[in-house]
Formats: structure tokens, sequence, C-alpha cells
């Protein structure tokens, strides 16, 4: 039951702390962001936030400082909108299965290439 729980109040951050990065948070170092999952631990204390982040190495870097210093106001605004006793502390981390899973499509492509001729 605590399963089924962790997975629809990860669901419910993931898309408030969209709407909430996409809307309210006006830090000029923040490019475009797309939350791509959330972890929830079983006693929800810590949610790990998957970042997909458009831009170079130097551009996610900034856009992650920019997110670590937003945190406390992210957390006060999904208390308010979600209605959790207790918030759990967000953990913003890079997710890198779609730039890994286009360089597989890229490698199977030239593969393919050699292949024809």
């Amino acid at each position: 039951m605590a399963k089924v729980r962790t997975g629809r109040v990860g669901e419910q951050i993931k898309k408030e702390l969209s709407q909430l990065i996409q809307t309210e948070l006006k830090d000029p170092r923040i490019g475009f962001i797309t939350v791509t999952g959330v972890d929830v631990t079983n006693d929800l204390s810590q949610a790990k936030i998957y970042l997909s982040v458009l831009g170079d190495d130097e551009q996610k870097a900034a856009s992650l400082k920019g997110l670590e210093k937003a945190s406390g106001f992210l957390r006060s605004e999904l208390g308010k909108r979600i209605r959790l006793r207790h918030v759990p502390e967000l953990i913003f981390k890079f997710d890198d299965s779609i730039a890994y899973g286009s360089r597989i499509e890229k490698l199977l492509t030239e593969i393919g290439d050699r292949e024809e001729k």
C-alpha cells in the first residue's frame, strides 16, 4: 500500500514542480528544464527529481545551481499545492537517459548505413 502512495505522491510532485519551474521561477540561470521523473523514499522524507536540461554543460550547471537556490521556495509552494504534512527534501539530479538513447540510435543508424554499402 505504501508503494502506491509514494508513486502517487511522486507523480503529483512531478506535475506541480514542472508547472512551478516553468511559470513561477524568474531566475535567469534556469534554462529550459524538463522534469523527467521523481523518486520518493518510502517515508516521504526525500524526493530525487530527475531533470533534462537543454544546453551545454555550463548551462546545465547554472540551471542546477539556480534550482538548488530556489529549493526552499519550491518546497513551500509544493506544500501549499499538495497539502502534505511534511514536504520531502528536494534533491535535483540530471537525467542522461535521453542523450544516451539518442547516441545509441545514432550508432545503430551508422551501423545500418555501413551494412547497406
